[in-house]
């Protein structure tokens, strides 16, 4: 006996609309009490707005319960799907401005971690020109991995991303921001700590216990023994004074000037990156990007130095 084929999908309503964004953060928060901040409603209602969802949808999308929130396979396709949903009516609203010549409407930027130390604050730069010139526009900034930031990029969820170069996707234009170097540094009690830069040799560094990312690569040979996702984990690790590892010049500064971490090798052990803006390729017109594109395009605005009592700008 056959199975009565799936009821259709009603028109998708206001109401609609309002639960899959429920459903996003609830995604992205990773459960239902993470998101009650996000969303400023109770779990409860949560849970109501959640099982509204899956009576529309007629899909279970999550299972909820002592072992946490996980998506069904069903809640992954709906999630994707919300995802595109959503930015084609972020992209509807955009043009529609754009139609009018106002700047209203949303910024979705995904940024590599730790270059807010960078000395050339093109990005800063850059949100303060358009908040200045467009009061108006919603900006939304996301610290996550290059990859997620070029597949976010890619689909609609990001109108522009910062990531390292790296092999370029089909999809993606790009243009150079940032050079970033980075260096070798071991942290204080650490036994390379206290011995003198001519006495330290190769071996001795390559030999030592090394803190390796898993997000990126590096062009030295280490004794990994450890891995960090992103540059923060890599100092936490270099700080305890056991791991050697490499991080950004600008971002070990901090801790280089209060004596907690030094750099070894410096004339061999250093490695440049250049960090790129990425957008999609041929995306529809969006007077808030493009303008938000030309004030990135400036150069960086020069930042003084620091006297005895002041701090770096961040």
């Amino acid at each position: 006996m056959m199975s009565k084929p799936p009821r259709p999908l009603s028109p998708v309503t206001d109401t609609d609309i309002r639960l899959l964004r429920v459903f996003k953060t609830v995604v992205e928060c990773g459960g239902f009490s993470a998101a009650e901040v996000e969303l400023n409603i109770s779990r409860a209602a949560i849970s109501l707005h959640m099982a509204d969802l899956e009576r529309r949808l007629g899909l279970r999308l999550c299972r909820r319960g002592r072992a946490g929130f996980l998506l069904t396979d069903e809640g992954r396709l709906a999630y994707e799907a919300a995802l595109r949903l959503l930015a084609g009516l972020e992209s509807f609203r955009s043009e529609i401005n754009t139609a009018h010549g106002r700047l209203r409407g949303e910024l979705n930027i995904g940024i590599t971690d730790n270059l807010v130390t960078l000395p050339q604050m093109r990005v800063t730069d850059a949100l303060r020109g358009l908040k200045t010139q467009a009061p108006d526009v919603r900006v939304n900034i996301r610290m996550i991995p290059p990859n997620e930031i070029e597949r976010g990029v890619l689909d609609g969820r990001l109108h522009i991303g910062v990531v390292p170069a790296r092999r370029a996707l089909p999809g993606l234009a790009r243009f150079a921001l940032y050079e970033e170097e980075s260096q070798l540094y071991c942290g204080k009690g650490h036994p390379l700590f206290d011995t003198a830069p001519d006495a330290i040799t190769r071996d001795a560094v390559e030999s030592a216990d090394a803190v390796a990312p898993t997000q990126a690569q590096q062009p030295h040979a280490l004794n990994a023994t450890a891995t960090a996702t992103d540059r923060e984990g890599v100092a936490f690790l270099v700080l305890t004074g056991c791991y050697v590892g490499f991080l950004p010049t600008h971002y070990a500064r901090q801790w280089v000037e209060r004596g907690a971490m030094r750099a070894m090798l410096p004339d061999s052990h250093r490695y440049s990156v250049t960090f790129h803006a990425v957008t999609q390729k041929g995306a529809q017109p969006n007077l808030v990007l493009e303008r938000f594109l030309d004030l990135l395009s400036r150069p960086a605005a020069k930042t003084a130095k620091p006297g005895p009592r002041a701090t770096e700008a961040r």
